[in-house]
């Protein structure tokens, strides 16, 4: 009985030390739960103020930009620094958050620098997108509003950013072109100037008076009001086609004005030229009238001209040779 005692006193000690272990564990645990859960609801209330702060700089930014004289008419400036800020503020707010969490941001810093070369080569189409956008932003081959042509597609300029080029053609159609395709590419830039010249090409007949046709397409451009005097309009002879003789009018206008223009001289020459006689060739087709042959002829027999008779050629004559000596 006395053997007993200290085998049950052992393990009454064994379960009270378990029993402390458990305790101290769930303890433990609880503590780290609460640390996370805190810093959770921290690193949330970071992102939320970082969305919020990244509004309220750039809305600040774009508030001081606009008041400088030079930014006021181009909006291009603005709308990349404003994309700049907003994108600086996120960084911040995301290694914010991460230290939060308890990731050590300099042990990804590190390896992002040993792995800065593999990092380049795969972000080289991202990168190569930025640099164009800073390019393009410094030498200004357009601006937002401006009519461009790149790439074969053709639009107006809704914004520039980091990466990309917007821009939206006549049928509203939204175009989204990478600035490095953009930098690398002929960039046309149809309002770029202040004026514009229109060019319509017309087709006069071969019997109609040619300085009476000029006259009367010139006349129509320099009566129309959003035609400039200087340069003075011009039509002359540009072309002989096959059945026409090609006049081309050239005039210059604004550039605001250049649709509307150009769709007033089209309808005013061709009704000018209508009134003054002058004719405008178009394509005739001409009925030519169908006669069956005659029946139980052939038509091909008909036309087949008769073999005439070949007098055969007399054959050669042979030559007889003698006995030898």
């Amino acid at each position: 009985m006395a053997s007993r005692i200290p085998t049950l006193n052992e393990a009454v000690s064994a379960g009270e030390k378990a029993a402390a272990v458990d305790t101290a564990m769930i303890a433990k645990l609880t503590d780290m739960a609460g640390d996370f859960a805190v810093n959770l609801s921290i690193a949330l209330i970071i992102m939320v103020a970082t969305v919020l702060a990244s509004r309220w700089l750039s809305g600040i930014t774009r508030r001081m930009l606009s008041r400088v004289r030079g930014f006021q008419h181009d909006r291009t400036v603005v709308s990349f620094v404003v994309q700049v800020v907003r994108v600086v503020v996120y960084i911040v707010g995301f290694i914010a958050v991460l230290q939060r969490l308890g990731v050590q941001t300099t042990s990804i810093i590190a390896v992002l620098g040993a792995a800065s070369l593999a990092v380049g080569l795969a972000l080289q189409g991202t990168l190569s997108n930025v640099a164009a956008g800073v390019l393009l932003l410094v030498l200004r081959p357009y601006k937002v509003g401006d009519i461009i042509e790149v790439g074969g597609a053709q639009g107006t300029v809704q914004r520039l950013d980091l990466f990309v080029t917007q821009m939206s053609n006549a049928n509203n159609h939204k175009i989204v072109v990478p600035n490095s395709k953009v930098l690398g590419d002929v960039i046309v830039n149809l309002t770029g100037q202040k004026t514009r010249r229109i060019e319509i090409l017309f087709n006069v007949g071969y019997s109609a008076n040619l300085k009476q046709a000029t006259a009367v397409i010139a006349g129509v451009a320099e009566a129309h009001e959003g035609v400039l005097p200087d340069p003075e309009p011009w039509a002359g002879v540009t072309n002989l086609l096959d059945s026409a003789v090609e006049v081309t009018l050239q005039a210059w206008v604004e550039v605001d004005d250049w649709w509307q223009v150009k769709a007033d001289l089209t309808q005013g020459v061709k009704e000018a030229l209508d009134a003054a006689g002058v004719e405008i060739p178009f394509p005739h087709q001409v009925a030519v009238a169908y006669e069956p042959p005659a029946p139980g002829l052939y038509p091909a027999a008909m036309s087949k001209p008769e073999p005439e008779p070949q007098t055969p050629a007399p054959a050669p004559r042979r030559r007889r040779l003698g006995p030898k000596a």
